[in-house]
């Protein structure tokens, strides 16, 4: 019993220290692992271009892969640019219909002295709004040509990987057994990097040309907002169908088919787009989603959202894009072990987490593929 408390002690203190790295080391860690999952995306798409179009030589396939996420990069910052330039155009109608908007919203609260959007903006509370904001932007900014320069020393230091492995596990069976883990590790997170950027590709489009034909203003600022927002599991899903609604809400010109009357245009505008775009949301998270992802995730819904608030809370902005990618790692990770696997096992949907290496090692037992077998949760 006491050394049973005592290892549940050295846990508990164990967890506690790396929590308190991770949390004040965010601005060093958060960066350097959005780094690694964009190394992955690039090595994942090169070995793709290899499989599918043949291209000669490794370093064309990387070069190919990296200008193409580069390309996309650029694409959605212009579309961002670009959607900025565009709202700054019609700054005063805009303005003008947050106005309305918000004297309607106090009207339905029987509250009196509405505030203007100047009002709101330049008092305290809206100064130290828009001033973490714009840190955060400057943080970005900042952090972007970081990462950028780690994907560029991963790419580089890639090559000795595996002579380094070599020297740190000098026999030969248990070195197999480590890369063995590292790929399942890494196949597990690329696939779900894979199918998440086609199902975000998917329901961005179809939400695109939805707007379109809606009569949506800026739609390609939109989409792109969109298309980044459904990385963030739940949430992001939610927020991507509020943000154009909220937009329709405001816009300055309404197109002819709009069905309301006076002052209710509006309201009837974003409820249809909150509706056309709500719908590719359910049909494809619902319909969709499950049948391409299939067990790529395999995480507890639950987990999903306590991954989201930990990881956020931990990393901000960047532990939200991370969280199931970082979940689905420790899962895999957990499940190579006796004495963690029932971790594992409760961080999974189905109670039997994916990744397990035959010949994993814990301490001085040996996990081998029938000794799994008599274990529930890998039958």
């Amino acid at each position: 019993m006491t050394v049973r408390s005592g290892v549940v002690g050295i846990w508990v203190i164990a967890t506690g220290v790396l929590i308190a790295i991770l949390y004040f080391g965010r601005s060093i860690f958060a960066p350097f692992a959005l780094a690694v999952f964009l190394f992955l995306i690039m090595e994942g798409f090169a070995r793709v271009i290899d499989n599918k179009l043949r291209v000669p030589g490794p370093y064309l396939n990387r070069a190919i892969a990296i200008l193409t996420v580069l390309a996309g990069f650029g694409l959605f910052f212009g579309l961002l640019a670009q959607g900025v330039a565009q709202f700054g155009e019609q700054a005063s109608d805009y303005e003008q219909k947050i106005n309305a908007l918000i004297s309607d919203i106090y009207a339905v609260m029987r509250m009196d002295q509405a505030p203007t959007l100047t009002e709101i903006i330049f008092n305290d509370t809206g100064q130290r709004f828009f001033a973490t904001i714009a840190n955060a932007t400057g943080d970005l900014s900042g952090d972007l040509v970081v990462i950028l320069i780690y994907v560029a020393f991963l790419f580089l230091a890639q090559s000795a990987w595996s002579p380094k492995l070599d020297y740190i596990f000098p026999v030969t069976e248990r070195r197999e057994q480590v890369r063995d883990i590292g790929q399942a590790a890494r196949r597990g997170i690329e696939t779900y990097l894979w199918t998440q950027t086609v199902i975000s590709a998917l329901i961005t489009v179809l939400t695109y040309f939805t707007l379109l034909v809606l009569g949506v203003s800026n739609t390609l600022f939109l989409a792109g907002l969109i298309f980044v927002l459904n990385y963030i599991p739940t949430i992001g899903s939610i927020v991507a169908a509020l943000v154009p609604t909220l937009f329709a809400l405001v816009q300055p010109d309404l197109p002819a088919w709009v069905p309301g009357e006076g002052d209710n245009d509006s309201y009837f505008f974003a409820i249809f787009v909150f509706a056309g775009v709500s719908f590719w949301q359910f049909a494809i998270g619902n319909f969709v989603q499950p049948r391409i992802m299939g067990e790529t995730l395999n995480l507890s819904a639950l987990v999903v959202l306590l991954s989201l608030a930990i990881w956020g809370a931990l990393w901000g902005i960047p532990g939200m894009f991370l969280s199931a990618p970082l979940t689905v790692l420790l899962m895999i990770l957990f499940a190579q072990s006796t004495s963690t696997r029932w971790i594992a096992v409760l961080l999974s949907a189905d109670g039997k987490p994916g990744g397990l290496v035959a010949g994993a090692v814990n301490d001085d037992l040996v996990i081998t593929a029938e000794s799994a077998e008599d274990e529930p949760w890998q039958n």
